[in-house]
């Protein structure tokens, strides 16, 4: 599936992926390929991108403004005050303050 991030000042993060856990308004939960059309209000938390290797990612694409940090070779997280999430198609759009 296709994950952005998308700041109010630009795009933080645009990348195939294989799942992202976001900190949902009623608590976290995850989102794989093929996952039914939602739209979700998101709290203050960390967004967890799983991939299959570190290769998927091009770290020169990737906006400074929010410093990914990696758990371990395959989980990407991204700190986020609030936002709005919307997955569709295998394609998850997230509006990030």
């Amino acid at each position: 599936m296709y994950l952005e991030i998308v700041s109010p000042e630009a795009t933080i993060f645009s990348s195939q992926v294989d799942a992202i856990i976001v900190p949902g308004v009623n608590g976290e939960f995850e989102m794989l390929k093929d996952h039914a059309p939602i739209v979700s209000l998101l709290n203050e938390g960390t967004v967890k991108i799983r991939v299959h290797t570190q290769t998927h990612l091009d770290y020169d694409e990737l906006h400074p403004e929010m410093e990914p940090h990696m758990m371990d070779n395959k989980v990407l997280t991204f700190k986020i005050k609030s936002g709005t999430l919307e997955m569709k198609d295998n394609k998850a759009i997230i509006l990030a303050d």
